[in-house]
């Protein structure tokens, strides 16, 4: 019988196993016992091979459980900082400050949805014809040909003609992205209509300050109560337009601060015409191209949904039909404080989550007229009046976020001082002449004819007050000014050239920290229910001005009469005393910069960044699912 290699015996010299029988052993014997054993086998030379193998194995695994938990770490303490805003290094291949500019317009990639092109348009001029685009149509097609894969060629046509046609949209909509474009049809632009149109000084408060908003990081109180709840979580925004006003501002202000408290946002924009676009591509806010169904899929995932305007009624109104969950979502900050807003929005007012008012008077005006509709709110309005922003609290000389050893605040109140003698000669103001600022979309609501008015009252009844006074009034092209009544004012200055040799104009413009550091008295002349709140009047308040405003709206609730500013009555009886009022600060340099140090003061008590987001933390609080 031929022997049989068997894996169950030693014997051969290969290092086989042999058995010398094909039958195999009783199932009872020890042979069997030994040969179907489970447990392995030990040989004394290998037992300390085997016991090193094992060790390895588990060694291995707790070493590749401790990469993984490094590498998880790792990835999101590089998001953390970069969620922040914390990227001073250029971490991420040019983002915040980064200089490359090749990475800088890569970065832009995906912060707007399909419609809306996220490099930084192109600056063209009125006169510019489309030979540029031309050129870069037909060097992409270049490329395109020399391409030598079918499908990727497939993909890049596609692309390429998606890019063409952003191009053109941008063409066409780059008139509203130009810091000093004109919104209006029909608003005079040139020089010579506005014999002395000045500013902006943004080039020169850089140059003099050191220091640019551009260059800003986050600004996010990272150990305060606002931001540890918002930290991760998603908020869509909704601007009714982008114009250089009041609620457009405020939003932009409160996106930024999100985002550098670590939030996720979208912005969903009613109306593109205005400034603003390429502040919010600058401050890489992610605006949704559409704002009928694709955002309102987005806003379903969002934690909250913020709406800043009585405009914003209609599509909060959309929305609630077209999902049974939004009114549960919905914060509705109103910044209005007329009786037409009112009634645009009066379908929807109790079918939000909340409303919020600015001020004690608006939110008073906005009850009385829900009882007179008979509109019963389910909830109490909140109230969470404007702040000084960051920026312009560091230029005033204020503690803010962006202090450091070498911008303290003193440091900053000696360059504010040195900004102020430089715009002034570039005014071609004399060190006597007293500048007196309105600041706002110049409309009739604004009252600045009324100011007009009263300095030619000044004027044909004390004029040895009247030759040292100047007035500067603006924003020449924002969106919210009315071309007919800036006509009215120019024709009223032709009427009276006295007069007209004493007025400055100055363009919309974001860059407003020249223009109170140039300033010694600032008015808030609004008409009718008078101001909803009056952020002007809290920024000139910061940079030291006194105040002159209508005993009406918010403008009562933050000057003092005879302390912080003086007030005085609404409509044309009101010229007269405002007339009086200005006459007053001229002759008295001292009391204008007493008022003006008592409003500096209350401005650090009551209207700072962080007393805004204190009170907003805890609406938040009350309205997200926490």
């Amino acid at each position: 019988n031929t022997p049989r290699l068997s894996p169950l015996r030693p014997g051969n010299k290969g290092g086989s196993y042999f058995s010398p029988s094909r039958k195999s052993a009783p199932r009872g014997s020890p042979t069997f016992r030994r040969l179907n054993s489970t447990q392995t086998r030990r040989f004394d030379g290998k037992s300390g091979s085997s016991i090193n193998s094992q060790c390895f194995r588990s060694n291995r695994v707790i070493m590749w459980l401790l990469l993984i938990t490094l590498w998880a770490y790792a990835g999101f303490y590089f998001q953390s900082r970069w969620a922040h805003g914390d990227n001073k290094e250029n971490f991420f291949n040019g983002g915040y400050g980064g200089e490359n500019p090749v990475s800088e317009k890569s970065n832009k990639r995906g912060l707007i949805d399909a419609d809306i092109d996220t490099a930084p348009p192109p600056v063209l001029s009125r006169g510019n014809n489309t030979g540029g685009l031309k050129k870069k149509k037909d060097a992409l097609m270049k490329n395109l040909v020399n391409n030598k894969s079918p499908a990727k060629r497939k993909i890049s046509r596609r692309e390429t003609r998606r890019r063409i046609q952003i191009q053109d949209k941008l063409k066409e909509t780059q008139a509203v992205e130009d810091r000093v474009d004109l919104q209006e049809e029909g608003i005079p632009s040139t020089n010579a209509t506005y014999r002395f149109l000045v500013g902006p000084f943004g080039s020169l408060e850089d140059n003099i300050l050191e220091w640019s908003p551009e260059t800003r990081s986050g600004t996010c109180d990272r150990k305060a109560a606002f931001a540890r709840l918002v930290w991760s979580r998603k908020f869509v925004l909704i601007f009714h337009e982008l114009s250089v006003t009041g609620a457009p501002l405020a939003m932009l202000e409160l996106a930024s601060e999100f985002l550098s408290c670590g939030a996720t946002i979208s912005v969903v924009v009613l109306s593109k015409k205005g400034g603003l676009m390429s502040e919010l591509l600058r401050r890489k806010i992610k605006v949704l191209s559409d704002k009928s169904e694709s955002s309102f899929k987005n806003a379903m995932k969002a934690d909250l949904i913020i709406a800043a305007s009585a405009v914003c009624s209609s599509w909060i109104e959309q929305y609630l039909d077209y999902t049974v969950l939004g009114s549960s979502q919905i914060l509705w900050w109103i910044m209005e404080n007329r009786r037409e807003y009112f009634d645009r929005s009066k379908p929807v007012l109790n079918r939000v989550k909340k409303l919020m008012f600015l001020s004690e008077s608006q939110s008073k005006q906005w009850t009385a007229w829900c009882r007179e509709e008979n509109i019963q709110l389910n909830f109490e309005p909140s109230l969470v009046p404007l702040s000084l922003n960051d920026e312009l609290a560091f230029v005033s000389g204020m503690p803010s976020s962006l202090n450091t050893p070498s911008s303290s605040t003193e440091s900053m109140q000696e360059k504010r001082r040195a900004l102020r003698s430089a715009v002034r000669r570039e005014m071609g103001l004399n060190e006597s002449d007293v500048l007196v600022v309105s600041l706002s979309s110049i409309n009739p609501g604004k009252g600045q004819l009324l100011l007009l008015e009263s300095a030619n009252h000044l004027l044909t009844n004390h004029p040895d007050a009247a030759k040292h006074l100047k007035i500067l009034i603006g924003s020449v092209g924002s969106k919210s000014s009315k071309p007919a009544f800036v006509k009215t004012l120019l024709e009223y200055l032709s009427l009276h050239p006295e007069l007209s040799e004493s007025v400055l104009w100055t363009p919309a413009t974001t860059r407003v920290a020249s223009l109170y550091a140039a300033a010694d008295v600032c008015v808030m002349n609004s008409q009718g229910v008078g101001e909803t709140f009056g952020r002007v009047t809290v920024e000139a308040m910061a940079f030291g001005l006194p105040v002159l405003g209508t005993d009406a709206g918010g403008t009562k609730e933050i000057v003092d009469h005879n302390e912080t500013g003086l007030l005085h009555p609404l409509g044309r009886p009101g010229a007269a005393i405002l007339a009086g009022n200005i006459e007053f600060l001229i002759r008295n340099g001292s009391v204008r910069r007493e008022m003006g140090m008592r409003g500096r003061e209350k401005v650090g008590k009551m209207y700072m960044k962080g007393n805004m987001y204190h009170k907003f933390g805890q609406v938040l609080y009350k309205c997200m699912r926490i």
